[in-house]
């Protein structure tokens, strides 16, 4: 009897429990706020350190996932966009490597527009 009664009270609970709400929508490829989706995000990172770093022919990438929608800061401005997780390991100015360091970079409508953790040359 007393399990019975348990399990009538937890029926019970569990229709006076509010309704989870609905999980948030993730921008469809191509969407207005963060521009054309990058199919080639690999190549267009890759091509941006490569132009970047000091040492470009010592780097070794490391990709941490597809791109996703987000924002990160261009300038004195938050810029939406696809942001594109990556680990970076290469050689510094005194020819030692740095150790794998992890880096986001914003890429929009083709190109990286900036990166986590990386002084301007």
């Amino acid at each position: 009897m007393r399990r019975a009664a348990r399990l009538l009270l937890l029926v019970l609970a569990l229709g006076f429990c509010p309704p989870l709400p609905a999980p948030a929508q993730s921008p469809t490829p191509d969407s207005p706020t963060y521009g054309a989706y990058p199919e080639n995000y690999q190549e267009l990172v890759t091509e941006w350190l490569n132009a970047s770093m000091v040492d470009h022919e010592s780097i070794r990438l490391k990709f941490l996932g597809a791109p996703k929608p987000g924002v990160l800061a261009v300038g004195n401005q938050q810029v939406a966009g696809y942001v594109v997780e990556f680990s970076v390991n290469a050689r510094n100015v005194f020819g030692a490597f740095t150790g794998s360091q992890k880096h986001r970079a914003l890429v929009r409508n083709g190109q990286v527009l900036t990166a986590t953790g990386f002084l301007s040359r």
